[in-house]
């Protein structure tokens, strides 16, 4: 257990952060979930319409540190081929 105040603080803020940081980290692949899971039925104008949703779901996760910059690039990028492949 932490003895030192700047300690304790910091407990409580990396707890705080957790929970944030796992709000925006569901969310991110909650919604990048419903986006494969249409291309896979076979609904690709819907999941091309979440598309916005998405990125914009992955850019605020990686702005704050959730997940990494090139880590939201990669899945926003292969999220796009996926779409693009079952629309051809």
């Amino acid at each position: 257990m932490a003895i030192i105040k700047s300690a304790k603080k910091n407990i409580r803020k990396s707890a705080r952060n957790a929970v944030f940081n796992l709000r925006r980290k569901r969310a991110a692949d909650s919604i990048v979930k419903e986006v494969k899971t249409l291309v896979t039925e076979g609904k690709a104008k819907e999941a091309a319409a979440l598309m916005p949703q998405v990125q914009k779901a992955l850019d605020k996760a990686a702005k704050k540190g959730t997940i990494k910059k090139g880590n939201a690039s990669r899945k926003k990028s292969r999220l796009v081929a996926m779409i693009k492949k079952a629309q051809a």
